[in-house]
């Protein structure tokens, strides 16, 4: 079989391939969603075997390190739902790049007519796995906590005042900066104890097979931090379960019991991640969305529940 390189040429993955694991007669390389910092390529060999290489662009290659931590931490806990690490190959004359194995499955926010109940029970379960993993304090995870704090309420404090700086720097609208503040200082946040947070807990990152509904694992790693577990939980909320109660209670279900107050945290953690989201699409230039998280962010602000 002729092999195809779908446009990968401009990388050298079949380079990459032949350092990382010699002997393998490549059969296909298509290209898969990355995102603005990374390429990523599905690579299969004559055989059958398939794996993912990621590549840095070079002013990135330190998040190289970090998803080998992420995952290194991640596998202990949940074995086969995080990929493995098969080879890492720093900066140097070439492109950083890692090759992982490659996690059967189709993206959640790629499928129609899920059972989603049944799948995000299973994510619950998943979360609350990664959740038992503890950290020393808090902040962005590298290979270690970057500027940790020791507490929640320094840490989201740090996090807020930064996120709103930035909002009236952008343009964001004065008097739902003002709200935000608002709250902010109304609803200070419990003390809790640092956890490994995947921080990208949504549709797009979880790989399910749309034969059984089973969720084959999560990946992306590059957002990880050490927060509040329920930080996840409302990252999960925001941007992928909306107002759908059948997901939400397959989530709370699968995740099992929760701090008393776990409504109104989640609410002020949703608030930050609609913030934290309308200030990075303002500064991609991703700009159709925005007054749709505008939107959400003053639904937020008039909310005393976590639904909506």
């Amino acid at each position: 079989m002729a092999a195809s390189y779908g446009g990968a040429m401009d990388h050298d993955v079949a380079g990459m391939i032949g350092t990382a694991l010699p002997g393998w007669e490549i059969a296909t390389v298509l290209p898969r969603s990355g995102g603005q910092l990374s390429s990523v390529f599905e690579v299969r060999s004559t055989g059958g075997a398939a794996v993912v290489v990621k590549v840095y662009e070079p002013e990135w290659a330190w998040k190289q390190a970090k998803e080998v931590y992420v995952y290194g931490l991640l596998a202990p806990r949940v074995g086969e739902l995080v990929p493995s690490v098969v080879h890492v190959e720093p900066a140097g004359e070439r492109f950083a790049f890692t090759v992982l194995s490659k996690v059967d499955g189709v993206p959640l926010s790629e499928l129609s007519g899920a059972d989603y109940g049944t799948v995000y029970e299973q994510a619950g379960e998943l979360l609350e796995r990664i959740h038992r993993i503890a950290q020393p304090a808090y902040g962005y995870l590298t290979d270690r906590v970057l500027e940790p704090l020791p507490t929640n309420e320094q840490y989201m404090a740090r996090q807020f005042a930064k996120k709103l700086q930035e909002f009236g720097e952008l343009g964001g609208d004065v008097e739902l900066h003002q709200r935000m503040t608002a709250y902010v200082e109304e609803h200070p946040v419990a003390a809790t104890e640092p956890v490994l947070c995947h921080n990208d807990f949504h549709e797009g990152n979880l790989l399910v097979d749309p034969e059984t509904w089973r969720l084959n694992g999560i990946v992306d790693v590059e957002n990880a931090i050490a927060a509040d577990p329920l930080l996840d939980l409302a990252k999960a909320q925001y941007y992928s379960i909306k107002d759908d109660q059948a997901k939400l209670d397959g989530l709370l279900k699968g995740y099992g019991e929760l701090p008393a107050d776990w409504e109104e945290r989640t609410t002020t953690y949703r608030l930050f991640h609609a913030l934290e989201l309308w200030d990075w699409f303002t500064v991609i230039g991703l700009t159709h969305p925005l007054d749709s998280i505008a939107h959400d962010i003053a639904e937020i602000l008039g909310t005393r529940g976590v639904a909506g």
